[in-house]
C-alpha cells in the first residue's frame, strides 16, 4: 500500500501571518545584544569539530578580533597562531562558560554544534548579558526533535516526506507493514547525524526498529522514532540566517552522507562536500526560500518560539522542485568547512549584525570549493583512537580543517570517527577536488581512508558541458 494512502492528511493552515516575509515580534525573546559595533571583541566559538576549526579560522580573520577561544577545540585549533584552546572547558556546564567568559572579558559566543544548542548553553548566555549566536534551546527543537520539525511542517504546510510518529515499537513496525519499503526510520533525537536507516525492504525496517527502540543502540534519541516516506532524488543542503523576523539566504552546498564510494554503505556525520551545489539553480533556491525557509520562520514565531542563528534545510530535489528532509539549527559539517573557504564578508561583524537584527549582506566567491573528510578505519562503526598524523605541515593548496584530532606528546593524533577535512578552492569543482585529493595524498594517516569521489555529480555536469 503506498504510503499516501496510509498517513492522515495534512493537518492545520498556515498561520495568519502567512502571507508576509517576516514574523510577528516577541519581545520576550529578543536576544540581549551586549557588544556594541565597533572596537576589538574578544570571541569564544564552542565545540571541537570541523566546523568549529573552519568559523574559528574565519572568524581570526576579522579586524574587529581580540583574542579567539575555541573550547574544547582540537589539535588543530591549537596550532592556528593567534588562537587559545581550552581543552577543559566545558560546554554542558554552562556555569563555568559564563564565568570564563565573565573572566576573560567575552563579548560573544558563537556555539557551534547542536548539543549545546539543544541543552540551552544560548539561553544561559544571554540571561547571563554574553552574547551567543545560536537559537534558544525551544527554537533548537527543529533539530533536536525529529518529531517537532515534522509537525511544524504539516502544520504550516511546508513540502517534506509524509510521516508518522511513534513511542511503541509494535505500532511502528504495523505502520511500516502497511507502508510498505522502501521507507525511512529515523530516531527523533539527535544521533550525530547516524540516526536515519533508509530501510530497502520490511526486514531492515524493522530491524531499525528494533536498534532504535529496543537495543538502545542511539540512546535516549531512539525513544520516539519518526517513520516517512523514502523520497527520490538529489540532495542538497540550503543554509540562511534567520533574526526571528527576517530570513537572509545564504548559498547551498552538497554534502556526502554515505560513508563508501558512490553513495554506498551506511550514513555518517558527512564525508565530503563541495560549493556551490549544481542542483541548486536560482529557481530552486526561490522556491526554497519561499516553501520552506519562509514558512518554517513564520511557524516558529507563531508557536512563540522565534529562530534566531542559521538554519540549514537538508533537501531532496526532484524533477525541478525541492522538499525538506530535515533542518539543523547550525553549520553543516562538513559543509561549513567548504563554506567559510568561499566567504569574502567579514564573519565576526555579520553574525554580530544578524544579532543585532541589522540587514546583513554576504559576499561569496564565485570559485568553487570541496572537502574531502579523512575518518578513522572502521567509522562509522568502531575504530581507533590515537594514531599519528603526520605530513601535514607539507600541505599545499589546501586549508586542513581538524575534527577528530588532539595533540599527544607534541604529535597530531587521531581522537574521533571523522579526523580531518581538506578543503581547497579552484576555478572549476574539478581543478578545486584535484586539489583536495593532492593535499590529501600528501598528509601521511595509515589508520584513516577516505572516499576518493567526493563531488562527483558536479565533476559530471562539468564534463558533459564541455562536450
Amino acid at each position: 500500500m503506498q504510503l499516501s494512502n496510509v498517513l492522515h492528511a495534512a493537518q492545520g493552515q498556515l498561520a495568519a501571518a502567512a502571507s508576509s516575509r517576516r514574523c510577528r515580534p516577541v519581545a520576550a525573546t529578543t536576544l540581549r545584544v551586549t557588544c556594541a559595533a565597533g572596537g576589538k571583541q574578544n570571541v569564544l566559538v564552542v565545540g571541537s569539530g570541523g566546523r568549529e576549526h573552519a568559523l574559528a579560522w574565519k572568524l581570526a580573520q576579522s579586524p574587529s578580533c581580540g583574542t579567539l577561544f575555541v573550547a574544547p577545540g582540537n589539535a588543530g585549533t591549537e596550532l592556528e597562531p593567534g588562537m587559545v584552546t581550552l581543552p577543559q572547558l566545558n560546554p554542558s556546564n554552562h556555569k563555568q562558560v559564563i564565568d570564563f567568559c565573565r573572566e576573560k572579558g567575552v563579548d560573544f559566543v558563537v556555539v557551534g554544534p547542536e548539543q549545546p544548542l539543544v541543552e540551552g548553553l544560548v539561553d544561559a548566555l544571554t540571561e547571563a548579558g554574553v552574547t551567543a549566536f545560536g537559537p534558544t534551546a525551544a527554537a533548537a527543537q527543529l533539530e533536536g526533535s525529529k518529531a517537532f520539525m515534522k509537525d511544524i511542517c504539516r502544520k504550516y504546510n511546508i513540502p517534506t516526506a509524509q510521516y508518522e510518529t511513534f513511542i511503541d515499537p509494535a505500532s511502528a513496525k504495523a505502520f511500516i507493514t502497511q507502508c510498505g519499503a522502501p521507507i525511512v526510520v529515523k530516531t527523533s533525537g539527535l544521533a550525530a547525524g547516524k540516526g536515519v536507516i533508509v530501510a530497502q525492504t520490511l526486514e531492515e525496517a524493522y530491524q531499525a526498529v528494533d536498534d532504535m527502540m529496543l537495543n538502545n543502540a542511539f540512546g535516549e534519541a531512539g525513544t520516539t522514532v519518526v517513520v516517512e516516506e523514502f523520497l527520490t532524488g538529489e540532495e542538497a543542503s540550503f543554509f540562511a540566517f534567520i533574526d526571528g523576523e527576517n530570513c537572509v539566504p545564504l548559498v547551498g552546498a552538497q554534502d556526502h552522507k554515505a560513508v563508501g564510494e558512490g553513495d554506498t554503505g551506511p550514513n555518517t556525520g558527512g564525508m565530503g562536500s563541495y560549493s556551490p551545489a549544481p542542483v541548486l539553480t536560482p529557481e530552486i533556491e526561490r522556491q526554497v526560500m519561499e516553501q520552506l525557509i519562509y514558512p518554517t520562520a513564520r511557524g516558529m514565531c507563531a508557536e512563540g518560539t522565534p529562530f534566531r542563528g542559521v538554519i540549514f534545510a537538508g533537501l531532496m530535489i526532484k524533477d525541478g522542485q525541492a522538499k525538506l528532509l530535515e533542518h539543523n539549527v547550525r553549520f553543516g559539517d562538513p559543509e561549513c568547512q567548504s563554506l567559510m573557504v568561499r566567504l569574502q564578508s567579514d564573519l565576526l561583524e555579520s553574525l554580530q549584525a544578524q544579532c543585532r537584527g541589522e540587514e546583513v549582506k554576504l559576499e561569496w566567491s564565485a570559485n568553487p570549493s570541496l572537502t574531502v573528510v579523512l575518518a578513522a578505519k572502521g567509522y562509522p562503526g568502531l575504530y581507533a583512537k590515537g594514531g599519528a598524523i603526520r605530513g601535514l605541515e607539507g600541505v599545499t593548496g589546501a586549508k586542513v580543517f581538524h575534527a577528530g584530532t588532539a595533540m599527544k606528546d607534541g604529535q597530531v593524533v587521531s581522537s574521533g570517527g571523522r579526523v580531518l577535512g581538506v578543503t581547497a578552492t579552484g576555478n572549476d569543482v574539478l581543478e578545486a577536488q584535484q586539489k583536495a585529493y593532492a593535499a590529501v595524498d600528501a598528509i601521511d594517516f595509515p589508520d584513516g581512508f577516505c572516499r576518493r569521489d567526493i563531488g562527483w555529480r558536479a565533476v559530471a555536469r562539468l564534463r558533459e558541458e564541455a562536450q
